[in-house]
């Protein structure tokens, strides 16, 4: 059998890998910054935002677990206030419903003291509320106190997403969907890459490939210290009699100690409520089914040290989160503390998300911004929570790190503890 044909399909000035909402953003400023460059996109999906960006909670977040200082708190209050911009100008559906974290103890109660100390260094309006103003602004939540953030939001970002490909398409840009990249050569004055049936070169490359953002490095040639593990996100959706059971956004006060939120109420932009999410380790990394399984995935986990570490320090928490992934009661525990209106039949329609957590050779949790550089490309190799809300000025910081150039080099980007939780 012959190989297939290829079609040279001209040259770019730049090639930006990835069609999740990060890889939009950066098109876009890319575009903004130099008007006449010729650039493409590519997606190996048959649609835009196939991955995380259409499977997060569609939250706006206001920014208050971030350290004050930091490059996620200045992201976010950003990205946040671009977003709603956006969405006005573009007409696209969003509301911003707020945000209450709920403190059901004392221990939470000092946590929650911590959160308010943040939200004031970093500017963001908040409210503290009592037990009786608590109930009052939520009959079906009982807490001891409150925090409610009321410049958090929700939005659907595929239909961003969607209205960002159009304006790049009517510039002129080129997006190509199910083109999976299946070689990168960097030489001395461009960059070949080789897509499905289409060989392309460009002046400079930029991926934001996600999921697949480590594997895009190593097709590159690049030596990368780091690799993805894929964080399962499982949650519910509630009947819709139980639709209008809250009315902001429902989160616990989170755990310093875990790298995730955990598990909370969220208001969607459709009406719907969703519980969750959890976060366990995925077996695949685009499986969103729940017996979803990838030997090539489990493989490559498995043959990176960084792997096994995480698991022998996080052992504890992982068998609870499979624990509670397997028993829907033990799941709703997690958030009867704060709802105890909801029972196990309320849970319907299971769907789940999948995150990219970049994992170090040592074990370490890239909570930061990951950059793997070469003279002509830049690969981004970890966007942290929350990228989405962050995306507009996190392309605008890509482009500007882009056009720098530079020696080969590997970099952690952060200002300060960047972690997700205070």
């Amino acid at each position: 059998m012959s190989a297939p044909r290829l079609a040279n399909l001209g040259e770019y000035d730049y090639c930006v890998v990835g069609g999740g909402i990060v890889g939009l953003a950066t098109a876009t400023a890319l575009a903004q910054r130099e008007p006449s460059a010729r650039i493409v996109l590519l997606e190996k999906e048959k649609e835009l935002a196939a991955h995380q960006t259409g499977h997060n909670s569609g939250v706006i977040h206001a920014g208050v677990y971030y350290q004050p200082g930091s490059l996620k708190a200045k992201l976010c209050r950003e990205g946040a206030e671009a977003t709603k911009a956006f969405c006005k100008v573009k007409g696209i559906a969003f509301e911003t419903c707020g945000k209450l974290l709920v403190a059901t103890n004392n221990r939470e109660l000092q946590r929650m003291e911590a959160l308010e100390e943040r939200a004031r260094l970093n500017d963001i309006a908040f409210e503290r509320l009592g037990g009786h103003a608590l109930k009052a602004a939520e009959p079906n939540i009982v807490g001891l106190e409150a925090l409610r953030v009321p410049a958090t939001g929700i939005v659907d970002y595929r239909l961003i997403c969607a209205a960002m490909a159009a304006d790049l398409q009517e510039r002129g840009i080129e997006i190509r969907l199910n083109k999976a990249v299946t070689l990168v050569k960097e030489e001395n004055r461009h960059v070949t890459v080789l897509a499905g049936r289409d060989k392309l070169r460009a002046r400079r490359l930029v991926a934001c490939a996600g999921l697949q953002s480590d594997r895009i490095a190593r097709v590159a040639g690049l030596d990368i210290q780091h690799r993805i593990v894929p964080f399962r996100g499982e949650y519910f959706v509630l009947p819709e009699s139980r639709s209008a059971i809250v009315k902001h956004l429902i989160y616990p006060i989170p755990d310093p100690d875990l790298p995730f939120l955990g598990i909370h109420l969220t208001r969607m932009i459709d009406g719907r409520v969703t519980v969750g999410p959890n976060a366990v380790l995925g077996f695949a990394r685009e499986g969103y089914e729940k017996a979803s399984f990838s030997l090539g995935d489990l493989t490559s986990m498995a043959a990176f040290p960084g792997f096994w570490r995480v698991i022998g320090r996080n052992w504890r928490s992982g068998l609870r989160e499979f624990s509670n992934s397997f028993s829907r009661a033990k799941y709703l525990e997690e958030c009867r503390k704060y709802c105890p209106e909801l029972t196990v039949a309320d849970l319907r329609t299971p769907a789940a998300g999948i995150r990219a957590q970049a994992v170090l050779r040592d074990g370490t949790l890239v909570h930061d911004f990951l950059f793997v550089e070469s003279e002509r490309m830049l690969h981004v190799c970890n966007a942290p929570s929350p990228a989405a809300t962050s995306a507009i000025p996190i392309g605008a910081m890509i482009v500007d790190r882009l056009l720098e150039g530079g020696s080969p080099s590997h970099s952690i980007l952060s200002r300060g503890d960047d972690r997700d939780q205070p």
